[in-house]
């Protein structure tokens, strides 16, 4: 049975990110400078703001370490989308704080999203930590630490309608040199009733598109080939210029990011189905270095529910947008979210999001059953009535019915030849590559001598599971 922790698959990395969350460092000398430790857990944005505040503390003569018990400062980046995601970070802050006893000078900082929740209770109440750290105010990091040496409580969790943290250069963290992520703005418009984001994170705003270009281009120098755009809606990404002159919408973003070299692949996440539009699909299709996948929550497959939700489509309007998808891009792998048990939720709604999966046919999904957020909407106006024995039940029967769906459609793949960028070993054996393709799926294949990391290959699907496809280089087609 699966609990409210984020259910993936075919990204068995992730799953272990989501539920442990993922240590942060960067492998170099500290050369006696004071070490910091970072822990990162929920979505691909905390993983993203780690590696900017690891440059803010680069910047002050911090170096980064793999080994807690040899740091100064451990920092915890945070996800408040789920109570389990809370209650796992607060059970890591006891353990850093048994080695307080070791090294009483050691300071123990919460960032990110529960940062901003629960400060008081962090600081106070519980007496877990000595810095807390919201997502807009990184800068101020220097500042607190100071403040926490002289034994005050560093706290800043002000939200900001500007703050992008477009000037800092981030510290690639644990990363492969293959794969990176570039955030593209900060915050969320969109109230949906069940999500803390636009409280923890504030409004929505934008990088200047130069910026994110300069990035994009400083990432394919130094080797990588792979990167996501990031943001909570990336569809509604809009920056105009201080002039006026310019006024550049997602589609434009994607291409000018896609322009930088044909042999930088370009993804993004995450879509809001009310604002993704078909200037964006006939982008994709006009670049192949754009990736043909694209995750667009459902959330719900119920009209009366998605409006409880307050996601501002119905069923009609969600499944438009898939049909528009498949039309403009035949080729294109979509994924999804998807939660159980929402309020009031009756079996026949159920049962429509049990419909949808096979109506969109995702490629793999990542499913919750409902989990009640203070201070939501949903918290304040709508009542937690569905018993938690059936909303695993539902959240079951949501899993298995993807299961076959993503067994079904990459079932289809076998036989086919892709182009994939080799992203290291595989996790079964060191005499095999494993890399995605342009629809985000992971293939797993013999090694052939001459080919290494970071460089793309030919491979023919051979076979395949619900999570990963299995395969052979092939000479190009």
């Amino acid at each position: 049975m699966y609990d409210d922790n984020v259910t993936l698959l075919g990204l068995k990395k992730e799953i272990d990110e989501t539920k442990q969350g993922q240590v942060l460092y960067y492998d170099q000398e500290n050369n006696g400078l004071r070490k910091f430790y970072i822990e990162s857990y929920g979505c691909a944005m905390n993983f993203s703001d780690s590696e900017i505040v690891a440059s803010i503390l680069a910047g002050e003569g911090y170096g980064p370490t793999k080994d807690m018990e040899q740091a100064d400062l451990i920092l915890v980046n945070t996800c408040s989308i789920r109570e389990k995601a809370e209650d796992t970070v607060r059970n890591r802050l006891r353990v850093f704080n048994s080695l307080k006893t070791k090294k009483p000078d050691m300071l123990i900082g919460v960032l990110g999203c529960m940062a901003e929740r629960l400060k008081a209770k962090l600081l106070e109440q519980e007496k877990l930590v000595d810095i807390v750290v919201g997502p807009d105010a990184y800068r101020d990091l220097p500042n607190l630490i100071s403040k926490a040496d002289d034994g005050e409580k560093g706290i800043n969790v002000l939200l900001s309608r500007e703050e992008t943290y477009a000037d800092i250069s981030p510290l690639r963290l644990d990363s492969n040199g293959i794969v990176g992520f570039i955030s593209i703005m900060r915050g969320c418009d969109n109230m949906c009733s069940f999500c803390v984001v636009p409280f923890t994170r504030g409004r929505e705003r934008s990088r200047d598109a130069y910026s994110i270009v300069a990035e994009a281009q400083d990432l394919y120098n130094r080797g990588f080939r792979d990167v996501t755009l990031l943001g909570q809606n990336v569809d509604s990404y809009k920056w105009t210029s201080p002039d006026e002159a310019e006024h550049v919408n997602f589609a434009q973003l994607l291409e000018r990011v896609a322009l930088v070299h044909p042999d930088l692949r370009i993804r993004f996440s995450t879509s809001h189905p009310k604002d993704i539009t078909d200037e964006v699909l006939y982008t994709m299709a006009k670049y192949e270095n754009i990736c043909k996948y694209i995750h667009l929550p459902v959330q719900s497959g119920n009209s009366r529910i998605l409006e409880l939700m307050n996601r501002t489509y119905d069923r009609e309007w969600y499944m438009e947008r898939v049909t528009s998808i498949y039309r403009i891009l035949p080729d294109c792998a979509i994924s999804s979210d998807m939660i159980a048990g929402f309020c009031t939720e009756t079996e026949d709604e159920h049962q429509d999001t049990i419909s949808m999966i096979k109506f969109a046919r995702y490629s793999m999904s990542y499913m919750f059953f409902y989990s009640e957020r203070p201070g939501t909407l949903a918290a304040k106006k709508l009542v937690d009535d569905i018993p938690e024995e059936i909303k695993k039940r539902r959240l079951q029967e949501i899993v298995d019915t993807q299961v076959k769906m993503s067994l079904e459609v990459n079932l289809l793949d076998i036989g086919k030849v892709f182009k994939v960028l080799i992203e290291g070993d595989s996790r079964r054996s060191d005499q095999e590559f494993k890399g995605r393709n342009s629809q985000n799926k992971m293939i797993n294949f013999p090694k052939k001598d001459g080919l290494k990391a970071g460089e793309y290959t030919w491979v023919k699907v051979t076979d395949a599971t619900s999570g990963s496809l299995r395969g052979e280089i092939v000479t190009q087609p």
